[in-house]
């Protein structure tokens, strides 16, 4: 489990600048759709990890798919906020991330209480919704 976490800053590390590059050259909406899509889709590909190889994999890939998402909403803030407006647009995004880990440790453990239901077992139910969240926020 901790390797397979140094190789999600691996992946994180290695293609930040590049994310961040290629943010400029398709666009902060383009490219934050393209994070969130493919974020999405590698947490729910976590649901059919079998192998530690395979969670080594994911996890490389997730991080690579996540680099740039901080850099770029911060970019998009500053594009859509006049400065005057600026810290409190940024603020309420630095705000979001401890809120939103109370709300979602709430709706993990109701997942994890499902274990079995819907043919799921327990921890692949939140790697299912994970990526339903990331996809609708993609749009």
């Amino acid at each position: 489990m901790a390797f397979g976490a140094g190789l999600f800053f691996i992946g994180y590390v290695l293609c930040e600048v590049p994310s961040n590059l290629l943010l400029l050259r398709f666009g902060a909406k383009r490219w934050l759709a393209r994070i969130m899509l493919t974020w999405g889709l590698l947490a729910a590909a976590m649901m059919f990890v079998r192998t530690p190889l395979q969670f080594n994999v994911l996890r490389f890939l997730l991080g690579m798919a996540e680099a740039g998402f901080y850099p770029g909403v911060l970019y998009y803030l500053t594009l859509w906020f006049p400065a005057k407006m600026r810290a409190r647009a940024v603020s309420r995004f630095y705000v979001s991330l401890p809120l939103s880990t109370v709300v979602m440790g709430a709706l993990a453990g109701w997942l994890l209480g499902l274990g079995g239901k819907l043919g799921l077992s327990a921890g692949n139910g939140s790697f299912l919704w994970r990526d339903c969240r990331q996809r609708l926020s993609a749009w």
